[in-house]
């Protein structure tokens, strides 16, 4: 078959997201199998200035509509390393910037317009590829407005919409509809009006032919009023078309057996490296080695979603222990502001990198012994199955896919090789940091026990593609 994946972020982007790690290892794995796939992306600065990038020009451009304006969208091409190929559509008024989607925590206020035009360029890209790909697979708000497109233009593509966070909707001010150019039917409530708004994920949701998310409990979760974010109407009408697939974990980039980024390699059976990779980031960091109680990280982004109203309140009661964290992320400016002054307060047992580093990323998840993840929402977990492979066992609060991929510790039965909290409170998260810690500290043998039994977990892509694979048959023309 062939593919066309569409998405506002993928390889070879430098960061740490779920969507970067996705569309590099399923669009590979999905090539692997025989079919035929490739990738759409905008050209950022961000790719412009990566030298590692080896990027050739098409000659093909596209005069792009939006709204009364006229843009050009040129097609550029390279391969990710796994060897997919690439299109990059470059147009510099709209990506020549310093970040994706905002900066400082602060949304660019043109997204409607850069967005909308990076879907019309990748409907366009699709109409010249020769041979046309079958299936249009749109990941997240920034291309969902793709399958619209296509329903309006009557091409011959299936569409399918994978949602990996439903907070962030694209939703823009209802004048906004006419940058996209479709016929005012489309500004219904069985289109991309949402209480008057603009909302691409929703229009998404109506017209694509089939609508994935990345783990079964994110799923039904999305159908409650509770996590579904107002969507939840929409995706409830629209069930018959929903389906879960969980995500795999990219073992070629997270592995610490193979992982060229870590100072010493180390896997089940021998954990010498581990000892090493730990001593290393302290040292690196500054921060006082040999704790008694365990070394705690993060690499995340800095926003209330991923669990920081519960984590901010814990700082001081965490740290008066003789503990070390590391948090690698940028976001929200007052959480960078916090946690800077924090990393004041503590500096030889916190510290906190605002800017993300592959290395230093590879090296607290090689260094620590817990991976906090206090998140509100977490749809997939990729964060929990990479922390396992490392032996960083995670304290995770029980949403979305974490509970498919975490087993809570049992001491009554010696099972499990996680920390669950089951409430939304900073007392409860507290809770389950405490027993890791208890443990870490009081029962090393256990621990042990613990740790070779996460890193023994396997979480492939293999399964994830067989199952993408028979849904884009299901739809196939």
């Amino acid at each position: 078959m062939r593919i066309l994946m569409i998405s506002a972020e993928g390889p070879p982007m430098q960061r740490a997201t779920a969507l970067v790690d996705v569309l590099e290892a399923l669009p590979r794995e999905l090539r692997a199998r025989g079919h035929e796939v490739g990738i759409a992306l905008p050209y950022y600065r961000e790719l412009r200035d990566d030298r590692t990038v080896q990027v050739s020009d098409t000659g093909v451009t596209v005069d792009i509509p939006v709204g009364e304006k006229n843009y050009i969208a040129e097609f550029l091409t390279a391969r990710t390393a796994g060897g997919v190929q690439i299109f990059f559509a470059r147009c510099d008024e709209f990506f020549d910037r310093a970040g994706i989607y905002g900066e400082h925590g602060i949304a660019y206020e043109d997204n409607a317009a850069r967005f909308i035009f990076f879907s019309k360029a990748a409907v366009e890209l699709a109409r010249r590829l020769t041979p046309t790909p079958e299936i249009l697979h749109v990941h997240d708000w920034a291309a969902a407005l793709v399958p619209a497109l296509i329903d309006n233009q009557r091409l011959p593509f299936r569409t399918v919409l994978t949602i990996h966070h439903i907070a962030e909707q694209g939703s823009f001010w209802g004048l906004d509809f006419g940058l996209t150019n479709l016929p005012e039917r489309y500004f219904r409530p069985h289109g991309v009006e949402f209480f008057g708004r603009l909302n691409l994920l929703k229009g998404g949701i109506v017209f694509a032919d089939r609508i994935t998310t990345v783990s079964d409990r994110y799923r039904q979760e999305l159908l409650t009023p509770e996590y579904g974010c107002g969507l939840d109407i929409v995706l409830r009408e629209h069930r018959a078309r929903l389906t879960a697939i969980l995500n795999g974990a990219d073992y070629r980039r997270w592995d610490p057996a193979a992982d060229h980024l870590l100072p010493m390699p180390f896997s089940v059976g021998d954990l010498h490296g581990k000892t090493v990779c730990r001593e290393l980031l302290l040292d690196a960091l500054n921060l006082t080695p040999n704790p008694v109680g365990p070394v705690m990280g993060m690499v995340t982004r800095l926003v209330p979603e991923k669990g920081f109203d519960l984590l901010m309140p814990l700082l001081d009661r965490m740290l008066s222990d003789d503990v070390r964290l590391i948090i690698l992320g940028e976001g929200d400016p007052a959480y960078e502001t916090a946690l800077a002054i924090a990393s004041r307060k503590y500096p030889t047992k916190f510290a906190y990198r605002r800017h993300y580093d592959e290395r230093l990323a590879h090296l607290i998840e090689g260094g620590a012994d817990l991976t906090l993840i206090p998140s509100r929402f977490e749809p997939s977990g990729l964060s929990a199955m990479y922390s396992l492979k490392y032996g960083a066992l995670p304290v995770a609060r029980a949403t979305g896919g974490i509970q498919e991929i975490i087993e809570d510790y049992d001491p009554t039965t010696d099972s499990g090789y996680g920390f669950l909290c089951y409430w939304n409170s900073p007392d409860a998260f507290w809770d389950a940091v405490k027993r890791a810690r208890d443990l870490f500290c009081e029962e090393a043998s256990t621990w042990r026990s613990l740790v070779d039994r996460a890193m023994a977990r396997e979480f492939s892509w293999q399964a994830a593609a067989e199952r993408y694979e028979a849904l884009y048959r299901e739809v196939a023309p």
